[in-house]
């Protein structure tokens, strides 16, 4: 049995609902965590049915679930959907789900250096076999691809300010600590909103650092193509740039949100969005601070 404190997960009851399980189904947990949502698709599936959990963090291996037959453990980043998949013989599939951004463990696990709330190492990798870390973000990029980092991926309007606050910072010093880069940092962030601020900075340096949203478009043009007609594709989100490439494939079948037509002028699209988003309650809220941000969005494989 996995265990959910590794990472309280989100909606877990929504999450698994829109994946409408079938208990002779084959389906795609692609973040596995610590199991809250593979855990409720296992007590749904029937003898005959197939799961596959997707991780790259090592930490995963310890909570995946044991003597399941029904079972498959991938430790691998799910951009490799496809390639695991067809690994498996298994070229089409009834659902997935992912449960994108940082776990409850990575922001709680200080030693990982994803949270300003410990002085820990700069780090910050999901896989931890990766080679870049934040530490080689912040003292090796340039003030120009800094601010670019800061701008695209936390959406700070002050991204050129705080990359040239960090390259000054390290020409005095490398910085080697999540500790080191907040004092860097806050003297150039407002009294009022550094604490928000600063976690937009880590937000963008986890993204790089992980190359998250490379990973998500090939995992979302992946998805498109795997399911099988009436499949479903079950996505929580975290923040506005994960949201909108999520939001533009369901809508249209690419992450560009171009929308396609065919000779009849209808358009054309893989997936056919299902319901509205869903959002968590206000108690869900107060208990999982994480859930403030979060959006569910469901989609359905269609036929064309």
């Amino acid at each position: 049995m996995l265990s959910e404190t590794y990472h309280i997960p989100v909606l877990a009851q929504e999450t698994v609902d829109g994946l409408a399980v079938r208990p002779d189904g084959v389906y795609a947990d692609l973040t596995l965590g610590g199991g809250g949502h593979s855990r409720r698709i296992l007590e749904r599936l029937g003898k005959g049915g197939r799961l596959y959990g997707f991780d790259q963090d090592e930490d995963t291996l310890q909570g995946a679930p044991e003597g399941d037959e029904r079972f498959t453990f991938v430790h691998s980043n799910f951009r490799f959907l496809r390639n695991w998949l067809r690994y498996y013989g298994q070229p089409e599939v009834d659902g997935i789900v992912a449960d994108l951004g940082v776990s409850s463990h990575h922001l709680d696990t200080a030693e990982r250096g994803f949270s300003f709330r410990f002085d820990a190492p700069l780090d910050m990798r999901m896989n931890q076999r990766a080679s870049t870390t934040a530490r080689a973000v912040v003292n090796e990029y340039s003030e120009e691809r800094l601010a670019d980092v800061l701008r695209l991926y936390g959406e700070l309007a002050s991204s050129r300010r705080l990359a040239a606050a960090i390259v000054a910072a390290r020409e005095r010093r490398d910085i080697e600590t999540t500790g080191q880069l907040v004092e860097a940092l806050k003297p150039h962030l407002g009294k009022e909103c550094w604490k928000k601020d600063m976690a937009k900075v880590f937000q963008a340096l986890r993204i790089e650092v992980n190359g998250e949203m490379r990973a998500l478009r090939d995992m979302l043009g992946s998805a498109a193509t795997l399911l099988r007609p009436g499949g479903r594709l079950v996505v929580l989100t975290y923040h506005s740039l994960e949201d909108r490439m999520v939001k533009n494939v369901m809508r249209t079948g690419n992450a560009e949100g171009r929308a396609e037509q065919d000779a009849f002028g209808w358009q054309r699209s893989p997936l056919r969005q299902v319901g509205k988003i869903i959002t968590p309650s206000p108690e869900e809220q107060e208990r999982n601070p994480r859930a403030r941000s979060a959006k569910l969005r469901i989609a359905e494989r269609t036929g064309q």
